[in-house]
């Protein structure tokens, strides 16, 4: 069973689900649903790449109180190991608001310390047991990556909606051996993706929402991926890191490019059927499964 170490983002979710979103303008809105979960960039990927069998190690910051508790509960219970550090903050807390075409506004109301107290060693004395590290972009992450180059790990970073210029992001666009990324932000975003590659990436994956993603590997070859049709979406929330999941599932494997894309596709397509991070089917056999109905 391969080993990942996922450091960063944790949070606890209020999901409401709209129509539409309100127009900028004094008024009551009534919400179609909503409910209340473990979000964030690091549970989301934790929580899938459990579920297709990783041995898997989190680390975040929550707060001594009853979310907290909640988001501990909740990682046991899949069976992921959750190591802790406490920010006198409080938990993260966000409220998402959910349209019926998949549209998100995120609206973070509290947020964690940006310059946290963390066990930097006991972190440092985990990574040389894992298959796979993978930082997220919270800012206290940045410190383990000497550690993790002294290790000699594969470094996986997911930029999100990197803009391609905010300064925030250098140290982890510069560190990571294989690079995610979304379209968002840079529409113009081949030339990026080149300038890594001639830095030396492995591997650069670009995800563009509903009009699948764009890889490009280290040898020069580019794959556009199209998005798997045929699953009705409920909550596009944690699609992109359920996408970063099954990818490294296939990779895990030593399936190939085109195969792993396709089952990241796969994945991201099961994450919007459910309203959690993770859709409470999924499993190794479950997405090969799938693999093979939609790619016999």
């Amino acid at each position: 069973m391969a080993r990942v170490l996922v450091v960063g983002g944790v949070a606890f979710n209020t999901m409401i689900q709209l129509d539409r979103f309100p127009e900028p303008r004094s008024q009551t809105v009534f919400s179609r649903d909503y409910h209340e979960t473990i979000g964030a960039t690091g549970a989301g990927k934790a929580l899938n790449l459990r579920k297709l069998g990783f041995d898997v190690t989190l680390h975040g910051l929550v707060g001594d109180d009853p979310y907290g508790r909640r988001i501990e509960e909740r990682l046991h219970q899949e069976g992921i190991h959750f190591l802790r550090d406490i920010d006198p903050r409080g938990t993260e807390r966000h409220v998402n608001l959910m349209d019926s075409e998949g549209g998100r506004i995120s609206i973070y109301m509290a947020y964690a310390t940006f310059e946290p107290q963390v066990d930097l060693g006991r972190l440092e004395a985990l990574v040389p047991a894992h298959d796979y590290v993978v930082l997220n972009i919270n800012n206290y992450v940045r410190r383990l990556i000497p550690a993790v180059k002294r290790a000699g790990k594969e470094l996986w970073c997911d930029l999100h909606d990197f803009d391609g210029r905010n300064e925030y992001h250098r140290d982890f666009v510069e560190a990571a051996d294989c690079v995610f990324m979304s379209s968002d932000s840079m529409s113009d975003y081949r030339p990026f993706m080149e300038h890594l590659v001639r830095q030396g990436k492995k591997l650069v994956v670009c995800t563009h929402g509903r009009n699948g993603s764009t890889a490009l590997s280290s040898d020069g070859r580019w794959f556009e991926t199209p998005i798997v049709p045929g699953y009705t979406i409920r909550d596009t929330n944690g699609a992109g890191d359920a996408f970063f999941a099954g990818f490294l599932y296939g990779h895990s494997r030593h399936y190939s490019l085109e195969q792993c894309l396709r089952l990241a596709s796969i994945v991201g397509a099961l994450c919007v059927t459910s309203e959690e991070l993770a859709a409470p089917a999924l499993s190794p056999e479950f997405l090969e499964a799938e693999y093979r109905r939609h790619f016999p």
